[in-house]
């Protein structure tokens, strides 16, 4: 406990109130709206007055002092005594759902309950998922519930040592032995050993195996296979099993990612999940209808990642937002007081835009859900047709959202000072689970090589006289121009100037490409030689569609069901994000749309007023997204504003601060201190 507990004032920071009190719009409104209805909201708020209620003091910092450990050990034990409390509230609110339970394990109630993450996110998200996604209905009967209800507890084991991105390129090895009825699973080499798979380590008992098939010899292609690798009982890894985990991280500590390698291990034929690939009793292979159905796994996974890094990149705004509201430094007028930090434009540039941002991100996350939905339908019924549009946004947006994401978040820890450094701020611990998401379900380089490829494979058609297909239509609409019109700055405008850059770019690049491949160049390698400028057509490509969602979000029907106060607030936070976004790409933009000295002057007073329009509603706004104190788990960002109490409470937690001398003093630094060096 700390000693200077009773120095945390019990009423809110006068500023931070005084921000409240100015807003333009009723912060319930935007929240009710934010979480989909006021339903939804009452019922988050129950769940977090039921589950955060008795966490015992320092339950979000204790953690940092612990041992690898114990932290590990700490964390299953919070998600063991969770467990109960969430599903007895999914059968009180919404009995036979799974919002609650197992939902809030990858929620943003998971940011309070698991200060340091949890080893069952990936079981949940993707274990589950695609067995009832990919699997058989008696497979799905057989393992769906267990699984759902972590009475086996599973990961997704696809990344190997030596091979991520390129899932055609791993090496674990499924060998059908018909005589038996079983696969025979192998690791060939140390760089085939499975590598990073979230509760691997010690949690996880069974693993969703991603192997080379072959049967008779004959290479299948990638499939998966669940592999049981604990004893139910005495957790004993199985025999042929290598497992552990692959130690401490830059974040995510207690995820307990882990290495896998298998030496003969057999499992049943009917282990392979095959709603679509199968392997009959004799060994007959009959291919997936469509190729890429496996890619309906990562897509909703990535569509996973766009809602986590958005919300990742809120939080941080929340935080380094509150802050700046209740620090003052450096006076504007010589001979005035220290105003508020958010009142410095400098401050407003590394805050307001991360705000429009992570809101961009979260709403085209949820038009990507509505399209996920649909696809899957689809698919159900043997349509495969949206796969690929499907597969190359989600991409995209996986991509954007990261790379904005992460250098957001890292703009915000800077925005705070030296305050932000310290560990109770949470800026590090919410870097550290964003950054991961940079790499993790494809690098996002390789993720744009694929988008570029897929833009010029989409020119080709085009050129050939084939109708685009709606990700592409903007080819035909920039392509009939001979010339970009007059400059008017609307935001239809902005969306038009980024679809005809897009295009264009997609174009050069096609050409660059086409001249390679003809002097001689093979398709590889001129694919390589063109990398940087596919990866710029794809990033653009990306920037127009969440540009157009973003509009397309706010206004028309839906801004009737808001009031005026609440859509004037929200259209500024789009006008910001467009100019933000004309801004930061006016290097491409500038070939290929004339814009004159007038025209970037504008753009320029533009992003100025609409940072000033958003700094009376900045924390509302803020508080609007309505994260708990315990999923922010700052003390910058906590809802009173009592920041300074607030650190150094913090500071006497340390377990340092618990003994006046350190048993060094004595042994090490007397000793140094007495010597005549």
């Amino acid at each position: 406990m700390s000693q200077i507990k009773n120095l945390i004032p019990t009423t809110v920071n006068p500023d931070l109130q005084k921000e409240r009190t100015a807003a333009t719009f009723s912060v319930d409104e935007f929240a009710a709206w934010w979480q989909g209805g006021a339903d939804k909201l009452n019922t988050k708020r129950v769940i977090e007055q039921a589950v955060f209620s008795d966490l015992e003091d320092g339950y979000g910092i204790n953690h940092e002092y612990m041992s690898h450990e114990d932290l590990y050990n700490s964390t299953v034990k919070k998600v063991a005594e969770a467990a109960p409390k969430l599903k007895a509230l999914q059968e009180k609110l919404n009995p036979g759902g799974k919002d609650i339970w197992p939902g809030c394990l990858y929620s943003v109630l998971a940011h309070g309950l698991f200060p340091a993450n949890h080893p069952l996110a990936t079981h949940i998200t993707m274990f589950v998922d695609v067995i009832k996604g990919q699997g058989t209905p008696e497979q799905v009967e057989k393992w769906g519930s267990l699984a759902e209800n972590c009475n086996i507890i599973g990961t997704y084991a696809q990344t190997e040592l030596a091979h991520g991105t390129n899932v055609r390129g791993i090496e674990t090895r499924a060998d059908y032995d018909p005589r038996a009825g079983e696969f025979v699973l192998n690791t060939p080499n140390l760089e085939a050993y499975k590598w990073w798979p979230g509760g691997l380590g010690h949690t996880a008992n069974h693993a969703m195996v991603v192997a080379q098939l072959y049967i008779a010899g004959k290479h299948k292609g990638v499939q998966m296979f669940i592999v049981p690798l604990r004893d139910p009982e005495t957790h004993m890894p199985l025999p042929g099993i290598d497992i552990g985990e692959i130690g401490k991280k830059l974040g995510m500590a207690a995820v307990n990612q882990g290495f896998l390698g298998l030496k003969n291990v057999r499992i049943p034929r009917t282990n392979m999940l095959m709603k679509y690939a199968k392997v009959d009793r004799d060994g007959t292979f009959t291919a997936s209808p469509a190729s890429k159905v496996t890619y309906l796994t990562m897509v909703f996974t990535r569509c996973l990642i766009v809602n986590l890094n958005s919300t990742l990149l809120l939080q941080a705004a929340t935080i380094a937002t509150r802050y700046s509201a209740v620090r003052r430094q450096s006076p504007i007028e010589p001979d005035q007081p220290e105003p508020q930090i958010i009142d410095h434009v400098t401050q407003r540039l590394k805050l307001f835009p991360e705000i429009a941002t992570g809101m961009a991100y979260h709403l085209a996350a949820e038009h990507m859900w509505e399209l996920y939905d649909q696809t899957v339908l689809d698919a159900n019924n043997g349509k495969f047709d949206r796969l690929p549009d499907m597969h190359i946004l989600s991409c995209a947006l996986k991509v954007l959202c990261t790379t904005d994401g992460c250098a957001g978040i890292e703009r915000l820890r800077l925005s705070t000072g030296g305050h932000g450094y310290h560990i109770a701020a949470n800026l590090s611990n919410i870097y550290g689970n964003a950054v991961a998401a940079y790499t993790y379900e494809g690098e996002n380089t390789v993720l744009l090589l694929q988008i570029g490829r897929a833009l010029v494979k989409a020119w080709a058609s085009y050129k050939q006289g084939q109708t685009p297909s709606s990700s592409y239509a903007y080819f035909e609409s920039s392509m009939r121009l001979k010339e970009f019109p007059k400059w008017t700055g609307s935001w239809q405008c902005i969306v038009q100037a980024l679809q005809y850059t897009a295009a264009h770019k997609t174009r050069i690049a096609f050409e660059n490409l086409s001249e390679r491949i003809a002097a001689g160049q093979s398709q590889a390698v001129a694919t390589n030689n063109t990398g940087i400028e596919l990866t710029r057509a794809a990033e653009l490509h990306g920037r127009q569609f969440v540009c157009e969602t973003f509009i397309a979000q706010i206004t028309g029907p839906k801004a009737q069901k808001r009031s005026p106060a609440l859509n004037k607030v929200l259209e500024n936070v789009v006008e910001l994000f467009l100019v933000q976004t004309v801004l930061n790409n006016l290097n491409e933009i500038l070939r290929f749309v004339n814009l004159t000295d007038e025209d970037l002057r504008s753009l320029q007073k533009r992003l100025e007023l609409s940072l000033e329009k958003f700094r009376p509603d900045a924390v509302a706004v803020c508080d609007g997204f309505d994260f708990h104190d315990r999923v922010l788990n700052s003390v910058l960002g906590s809802y009173d504003g009592n920041v300074y109490p607030r650190l150094f409470d913090a500071a006497k937690r340390s377990t340092m601060n618990q003994k006046p001398v350190q048993k060094s003093f004595e042994t090490y630094l007397k000793p140094l201190m007495k010597a005549n060096l």
